[in-house]
Protein backbone atom coordinates (compact mmCIF):
# COMPACT_ATOMS: atom_id res chain seq x y z
CA UNK A 1 0.00 0.00 0.00
CA UNK A 2 2.75 2.35 0.12
CA UNK A 3 2.62 3.18 -3.13
CA UNK A 4 -0.85 4.91 -2.73
CA UNK A 5 0.78 7.57 -0.74
CA UNK A 6 -1.66 7.47 2.14
CA UNK A 7 -1.39 11.01 3.94
CA UNK A 8 -3.48 12.05 6.27
CA UNK A 9 -6.17 14.12 4.06
CA UNK A 10 -6.65 10.66 2.29
CA UNK A 11 -6.82 8.79 4.90
CA UNK A 12 -9.55 11.50 6.68
CA UNK A 13 -11.29 11.01 3.07
CA UNK A 14 -12.06 7.30 3.18
CA UNK A 15 -12.92 7.57 6.60
CA UNK A 16 -15.40 9.90 6.01
CA UNK A 17 -16.75 7.79 3.06
CA UNK A 18 -16.73 4.85 5.48
CA UNK A 19 -18.61 6.38 8.74
CA UNK A 20 -21.16 7.89 5.82
CA UNK A 21 -21.78 4.44 4.91
CA UNK A 22 -21.80 2.62 8.37
CA UNK A 23 -24.38 5.16 9.27
CA UNK A 24 -26.78 5.07 6.09
CA UNK A 25 -26.72 1.51 7.12
CA UNK A 26 -27.56 1.77 10.81
CA UNK A 27 -30.19 4.59 9.52
CA UNK A 28 -31.76 1.58 6.78
CA UNK A 29 -31.70 -0.89 9.10
CA UNK A 30 -33.26 1.33 11.75
CA UNK A 31 -35.43 3.37 9.65
CA UNK A 32 -36.60 1.06 6.10
CA UNK A 33 -36.69 3.72 3.61
CA UNK A 34 -38.94 3.63 0.36
CA UNK A 35 -38.77 5.35 -2.99
CA UNK A 36 -40.26 8.91 -3.72
CA UNK A 37 -40.08 11.26 -6.21
CA UNK A 38 -38.28 14.86 -5.39
CA UNK A 39 -37.01 17.78 -7.82
CA UNK A 40 -35.00 15.03 -9.06
CA UNK A 41 -36.97 13.11 -12.33
CA UNK A 42 -36.86 9.71 -10.65
CA UNK A 43 -38.32 8.40 -7.49
CA UNK A 44 -35.07 7.54 -5.63
CA UNK A 45 -34.43 6.18 -1.63
CA UNK A 46 -31.66 7.42 0.56
CA UNK A 47 -29.11 5.34 -0.31
CA UNK A 48 -29.51 6.20 -4.23
CA UNK A 49 -29.53 10.15 -3.35
CA UNK A 50 -26.08 9.83 -1.41
CA UNK A 51 -24.74 7.95 -4.34
CA UNK A 52 -25.66 10.58 -6.65
CA UNK A 53 -24.70 13.43 -4.36
CA UNK A 54 -21.34 11.43 -3.90
CA UNK A 55 -20.96 11.99 -7.82
CA UNK A 56 -22.20 15.24 -8.00
CA UNK A 57 -19.23 16.25 -4.89
CA UNK A 58 -16.66 14.78 -7.23
CA UNK A 59 -17.51 16.26 -10.48
CA UNK A 60 -17.86 19.44 -8.01
CA UNK A 61 -14.02 19.25 -6.89
CA UNK A 62 -13.12 18.47 -10.55
CA UNK A 63 -14.66 21.45 -12.19
CA UNK A 64 -13.11 23.59 -9.11
CA UNK A 65 -9.64 22.42 -9.67
CA UNK A 66 -9.92 22.02 -13.84
CA UNK A 67 -11.45 25.69 -14.38
CA UNK A 68 -10.73 27.65 -11.47
CA UNK A 69 -8.37 28.66 -8.88
CA UNK A 70 -10.54 28.65 -6.10
CA UNK A 71 -9.82 26.82 -3.00
CA UNK A 72 -10.72 23.42 -2.31
CA UNK A 73 -12.63 23.90 0.62
CA UNK A 74 -14.95 26.03 -1.52
CA UNK A 75 -16.05 23.21 -3.50
CA UNK A 76 -16.17 21.09 -0.51
CA UNK A 77 -18.47 23.53 1.40
CA UNK A 78 -20.47 23.45 -2.79
CA UNK A 79 -20.59 20.15 -2.36
CA UNK A 80 -21.72 19.50 1.65
CA UNK A 81 -24.86 22.02 0.18
CA UNK A 82 -25.58 20.23 -2.35
CA UNK A 83 -25.43 16.72 -0.83
CA UNK A 84 -27.76 17.88 2.13
CA UNK A 85 -30.21 19.51 -0.13
CA UNK A 86 -30.56 16.44 -2.59
CA UNK A 87 -30.93 14.06 0.56
CA UNK A 88 -33.74 16.49 1.79
CA UNK A 89 -35.97 17.13 -1.21
CA UNK A 90 -33.99 14.93 -3.94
Amino acid sequence: MEWMVWTTPTAIFFSAIAAILVGMTAWELASPTIERKGFLPIATTRGDRLFIGLLCAAYIHLMVVGFTSLSLWLALGISILWLLILMRWG
